[in-house]
């Protein structure tokens, strides 16, 4: 594996301009520098765009697109993928933020490791940049473990397209990051987790995990648009497989940060 291949990191934006600039910049602060920051708004209607462009002036690693209508994060992520020119495909959302040597590290541990497909252990905070916790990453995820439950924070994700090829998110507007995560197990079933803390995830008010509703909705449709099941065996699924997985994550996490 080429340790210092091209790295193409993938960002959707949307009204974010309160915290962009805090999120390039911990990219700008990689000790890996060979990369690429592909940035696709979702047609923002705050300044994001002027703050962006601020950054593609200065380095040219960094570019910006645009939507032509608003459709969502997923399409958004599947536009950067698109103009991806990288041998490895990292995520990060325009409000989380990555430490310094999350790249070479991660990257090293892929090449160590000869996998195609890792993320990263990481720290969440919310909206005014208080640490709330630490969610870590299982060490071995497989394609069984995926489709019971979300195990691994996009954040932190990157995958090998010279070994996998680009994998794009399906177009569902909520959840299509952990579909995206079952799709690439589905070709390469198997993942390994570097339980090193690398990324900082933000706690939005308004995410979906805050919206019980919303996450039945869209897990439903992960099954039945993903990974094609009928209806019934989609909810069978997500009561008998998902909640009871998702439930015992919610309180290791809480038993593990006190």
């Amino acid at each position: 594996m080429d340790e210092y291949a091209l790295i193409s990191i993938i960002m959707p934006s949307y009204n974010c301009a309160y915290f962009i600039g805090e999120t390039i910049d911990s990219i700008l602060a990689q000790t890996y520098q060979n990369w690429e920051l592909l940035i696709t708004d979702d047609c923002s209607t705050d300044n994001s765009k002027d703050i962006i462009n601020e950054y593609t002036q200065q380095d040219p690693r960094i570019k910006l697109f645009t939507l032509s209508e608003n459709s969502g994060a997923g399409i958004a992520r599947n536009n950067s993928i698109k103009e991806a020119k990288g041998r490895f495909i990292a995520f990060c959302d325009s409000d989380d933020r990555w430490m310094p040597e999350k790249l070479e590290k991660q990257i090293s541990f892929m090449e160590r490791e000869n996998i195609s497909f890792s993320s990263t252990s990481y720290i969440t905070c919310d909206e005014e940049n208080r640490i709330t916790g630490i969610v870590i990453t299982p060490k071995i995820i497989t394609f069984k473990d995926m489709c019971s439950d979300d195990r691994m924070g996009f954040l932190t994700c990157i995958y090998d397209a010279n070994k996998l090829g680009k994998i794009y998110l399906p177009a569902l507007r909520k959840r299509q990051d952990w579909a995206l995560k079952i799709k690439i197990l589905q070709k390469c079933k198997i993942a390994k987790g570097l339980v090193e803390t690398l990324g900082i995830y933000r706690l939005r008010s308004n995410s979906l995990s805050n919206n019980k509703k919303a996450l039945i909705k869209y897990n439903i449709a992960v099954y039945r648009e993903v990974l094609e099941y009928s209806n019934l065996r989609a909810w069978l699924k997500f009561i008998f497989d998902f909640m009871p997985h998702y439930l015992i994550k919610r309180i290791r996490t809480k038993i593990a940060n006190g």
